[in-house]
């Protein structure tokens, strides 16, 4: 099988760490998004999305979509669980899942993809001559702010983002704080809990996949 990846990128990232969690080697292909590879004929012979990351099996089946792949592995190995054991864990930690990527991730994309010269006319993930819109950067900055403080309200409650252990959602939250940075964007001093959480977490060896 071969991950189609870009090291530079969070959503792929979010594979990377948790095949590196799991222990499993997949060959990768990188992929310039910046660049506009992802957009080109070949990549989208491949995937017509032009999505990153995307899986393609030694059968030919392919898919994207950073859940969907990371769900693929869990299901061919499932230890260490990092979606969950039981029904309670696994809807804690999908709910918390959809929360970093949504009110965070995609946060946090609003204000990249509409301020970097590069994406000035890619302002949807995939898609070209889409133009940026200058106000959603000022949108994404508050949304990011507000989630950073509803980050540190989850972890003044628990060690991780979902419940006592290391989970999918923990990944996600992770690297939304690192894509933030890129938009000089971060934790304060004030987010107390989510410094104490990111530190664990950043110590892990998994986070340098």
């Amino acid at each position: 099988m071969k991950l189609y990846d870009c090291t530079k990128a969070p959503n792929p990232r979010r594979v990377r760490i948790f095949l590196a969690e799991k222990g499993i080697d997949v060959e990768k292909v990188e992929i310039d998004i910046a660049g506009g590879e992802n957009l080109g004929a070949d990549f989208k012979a491949i995937n017509p999305r032009g999505m990153l990351p995307t899986l393609v099996l030694d059968d030919g089946t392919c898919f994207d979509e950073t859940v969907a792949i990371c769900r693929y592995f869990e299901e061919i190995q499932p230890d260490p669980p990092l979606l969950g054991t039981d029904a309670k864990s696994k809807a804690l930690i999908e709910s918390r899942q959809r929360q970093m990527e949504l009110d965070g991730l995609a946060s946090v994309a609003d204000v990249f993809r509409n301020s970097h010269p590069a994406f000035a006319k890619r302002g949807l993930q995939g898609v070209e001559n889409v133009a940026a819109i200058n106000s959603l950067v000022e949108r994404g900055t508050g949304a990011t702010q507000r989630f950073f403080d509803r980050l540190n309200a989850i972890l003044s409650e628990s060690q991780y983002v979902a419940g006592d252990g290391f989970s999918i959602a923990d990944i996600t939250a992770i690297c939304v704080v690192d894509f933030a940075k890129w938009v000089k964007l971060g934790l304060g001093d004030e987010h107390a809990d989510s410094r104490r959480w990111y530190q664990e977490v950043a110590a892990r060896p998994s986070m340098t996949a």
